[in-house]
């Protein structure tokens, strides 16, 4: 009856053996786990974590797993992204405000997206939002994003946009809307929208205007000629 005891927990004790040598140290039930309560839920592309590298600890939320944080977040600047802790990420620390540490770089691999709004039409610059401009319409962009073109400092002004045909009007996700020089003409005044759009129909608008009426009443004596001709020559050729 003994030896029927003894191979029994020997069976016993060789089926645990051979369980703990195929099942990764982490899954096995007398190890014991970090409380995934503080971790972030899916860390995937942006998060830095290697078990065993007290780097990537979070003291402060105690759980393994750091955000990487891309450069051109951070006020700092610099090459390569920085691993931070929530704590720091949530006072702001060393982060500009202009962009989303929620939503992951334009290199996916670190968070940090320029701010946007309007459906990516407008991008936070230094605190305010300004237009972002389809491809094409600046000469020299600060930055390139996903709907188009981004300028940090002295916006273009109408008359600017006017030379080459464009206007500030929302085209699609992005703003500046083309209109042919030779069938339109882009009025500009003091705002940056234009003041009005003529359609020119084939007509020159900077043509010289020669006898053009200069005032209302010169304007209001030539129409009544034109209307006077008109009925001289309805009497001549058609009869009431």
């Amino acid at each position: 009856m003994k030896k029927i005891f003894l191979f029994s927990v020997l069976s016993v004790f060789g089926i645990g053996s051979a369980f703990a040598a195929t099942t990764p140290w982490w899954l096995q039930p007398t190890v014991c786990r970090i409380n995934p309560t503080n971790c972030y839920k899916n860390m995937t592309a942006g998060y830095f974590i290697e078990i065993g590298n007290s780097e990537s600890w979070d003291k402060t939320s105690n759980c393994w797993g750091l955000k990487l944080i891309c450069p051109d977040a951070l006020t700092a600047g610099g090459n390569d992204a920085v691993p931070m802790e929530r704590a720091t990420i949530a006072k702001g620390t060393g982060i500009k405000p202009d962009f989303d540490i929620n939503e992951l770089g334009a290199t996916g691999d670190c968070f940090g997206a320029r701010k946007t709004a309007e459906g990516g039409a407008i991008a936070s610059v230094n605190g305010k939002y300004v237009n972002v401009w389809c491809a094409g319409i600046l000469n020299n962009p600060d930055e390139i994003l996903e709907n188009g073109e981004i300028s940090y400092g002295t916006q273009p002004t109408c008359s600017e946009l006017a030379a080459s045909g464009y206007a500030a009007v929302e085209n699609g996700r992005c703003y500046g809307k083309y209109y042919d020089i030779s069938k339109y003409f882009i009025e500009c005044g003091s705002a940056l929208l234009p003041t009005r759009i003529v359609v020119l129909n084939g007509a020159d608008y900077n043509a010289p205007m020669g006898n053009a009426p200069t005032t209302m009443a010169a304007a209001e004596a030539i129409f009544d000629s034109m209307y006077s001709t008109s009925q001289t020559q309805k009497a001549k050729y058609f009869e009431e």
